[in-house]
């Protein structure tokens, strides 16, 4: 059965420009005809750089894709009555989400002067009928701190929460550590990297592969993989064509 996915940091709607431009990530985006999307730094109402809005849910709309988004943060609306501000990863699907969670994994904040480890949301999971078949697909985003100690609980979060769950599973993200490093050794063991032998970050000629589609052993063959040039994000996307096995 095959299925094309991607995982995609839409650095709240901007460019390697740092000018906000959601027809530019449209365009981008549309230009994958991926069947699912992870989306990482989504906004949802969060502020003036991205003009309040709700990216992911935007970009859903325009693709004419089913959405479920998962706030790392989700803070008091600026004003009485409003929306709250949130910030966090995303699920678009061609096909119809049929249950979805946001986990908690271990984060140190950002948004808080002095943080210490702690479970926090933003870890999300979404249930999709593919021809009647349900895939778990999860979009994260980990630490991106030179020191690794976070991503490494995150890693082990990452493990515990994929391990509940039976059938294909795939993992979308932006995981802040090149393919080699330790901390992500043990993600290896359960996942299959599907590799598209090229860098993502930055955008503008990039030196680190740091984004990626992995897909859980002896559940799908990956048939290929590339990575699209493109300066409409500061991350470039990756792009993989798997084939799920069985039923």
């Amino acid at each position: 059965m095959p299925l094309r996915v991607a995982t995609y940091n839409i650095h709240a709607g901007a460019g390697m420009d740092n000018v906000f431009d959601l027809d530019r990530q449209t365009s981008e985006l549309r230009s994958l005809n991926a069947d699912v999307i992870g989306l990482q730094e989504a906004d949802r109402h969060w502020g003036p750089r991205s003009e309040w809005r709700d990216l992911a849910g935007e970009l859903a709309e325009r693709l004419g894709m089913y959405v479920y988004f998962a706030p790392i943060y989700s803070l008091d609306p600026a004003e009485p009555g409003g929306p709250r501000a949130e910030f966090g990863v995303a699920v678009l699907s061609r096909y119809r989400i049929v249950s979805a969670d946001n986990h908690e994994i271990t984060r140190l904040s950002t948004q808080d002067p002095n943080p210490s480890p702690a479970p926090a949301p933003g870890f999300g999971e979404a249930v999709v009928r593919v021809k009647g078949r349900p895939v778990h697909v999860y979009v994260t985003h980990l630490d991106y701190r030179p020191d690794p100690a976070v991503r490494v609980a995150q890693v082990a979060d990452t493990r515990r929460i994929m391990a509940e769950d039976r059938g294909p599973k795939i993992l979308l993200g932006d995981f802040n550590a090149e393919p080699g490093a330790p901390e992500l050794a043990p993600l290896w063991e359960e996942l299959t990297d599907a590799d598209p032998g090229a860098p993502t970050f930055p955008a503008q000629d990039p030196v680190k592969r740091i984004d990626y589609v992995a897909v859980s052993k002896g559940a799908a063959r990956v048939r290929r993989a590339w990575v699209p040039e493109s300066v409409a994000s500061d991350h470039r996307a990756v792009v993989a064509d798997l084939v799920l096995r069985g039923r």
